[in-house]
């Protein structure tokens, strides 16, 4: 059988594979091989010039838009195990899943919601173009391609952060605000256990750490919210400190009022949700590697203008 001209082809081969036992990705990647009794050649064709192949891309994004519908969970990372809504779907007996089938579901819904495209051409029930339709330049549909990559990387990137652990999550923090170029002339130092006062690090912000960063890390699921409470004690924390400077980072979000009043407060207090953070990690290289560098070209009008 030749590779699938479309990841959705994947979705539900995947599904069934996962609803036996859990697994590491590669080991769903090396069956979904055999099952389509793959040569080496398609084994290992790449896409493009890239380095990641095409079957890799395609299982892969076939698991992640399963993960993002709930379909599907990572029970840790680079782990995959099938939930019971899954469960529930394989009784259907479905000839195929797709992308259609899975706007079933809210969070998938949501998922997509996160990359605010217009779609390229809708077809109507005669199969003929709408007059409203709206039409993508190439340009905009690479722009369309890269803002859903973004998404899922990063919408991983938390689900990743969420299965770590408490210590590891502390020291990513440190490691971002490093790349961003924070206590390049002094050094971070992870803080994080018990009696600590609610401080998780501290940068030095120059060699002889004259100005300090206090740093507070929360990994909370998404429905569990820093409250104002918890902002106002880490303040407090910085009082004891004789410290001027606060950052507090969470994977969840904040309540109504919170970034009011880190505003107000006389101390200089940042806060960091989930959103924003895998938006820096993703600026930041932190937790992410390049695997594909496409060039675009055209033509240098410039270059041929007659003088």
């Amino acid at each position: 059988m030749p590779l699938p001209t479309n990841f959705q082809e994947l979705m539900l081969p995947i599904l069934k594979i996962l609803s036996k036992e859990e697994m590491v990705y590669w080991d769903v990647l090396e069956k979904i091989s055999a099952e389509l009794n793959l040569s080496d050649e398609e084994r290992t064709q790449k896409i493009g010039k890239g380095t990641s192949t095409v079957i890799n891309s395609k299982a892969g994004w076939a698991g992640t838009y399963l993960v993002q519908a709930g379909l599907l969970r990572r029970p840790f990372r680079g782990g995959l195990c099938i939930t019971e809504r899954g469960k529930e779907v394989l009784k259907e007996n479905l000839t195929h899943i797709d992308i259609a089938y899975l706007k079933k579901f809210p969070e998938f819904l949501d998922f997509l919601g996160r990359s605010k495209k217009p779609q390229a051409i809708q077809k109507n029930d005669d199969n003929e173009e709408d007059e409203d339709s709206s039409y993508e330049t190439p340009d905009q549909v690479i722009g369309d391609a890269y803002e859903d990559i973004h998404n899922a990387t990063r919408a991983e990137l938390l689900d990743n952060i969420n299965k770590s652990s408490p210590l590891f999550f502390e020291k990513l923090i440190l490691d971002l605000f490093q790349a961003m170029g924070y206590g390049s002339r002094g050094q971070s130092t992870h803080v994080g256990k018990s009696g600590d006062g609610g401080i998780d690090g501290i940068i030095n912000e120059d060699a002889l750490g004259l100005e300090k960063i206090y740093l507070q890390a929360k990994r909370y699921s998404s429905g569990n919210k820093i409250n104002i409470d918890q902002i106002r004690s880490f303040a407090g924390s910085l009082d004891e400190k004789k410290a001027r400077k606060g950052i507090f980072v969470t994977t969840s979000s904040f309540v109504d009022g919170a970034y009011n009043y880190a505003e107000n407060s006389p101390k200089s207090l940042v806060l960091i949700d989930g959103e924003e953070l895998t938006r820096l990690m993703y600026e930041y290289d932190v937790g992410v590697r390049t695997v594909q560098t496409i060039k675009l070209k055209k033509p240098d009008i410039d270059y041929f203008e007659e003088l």
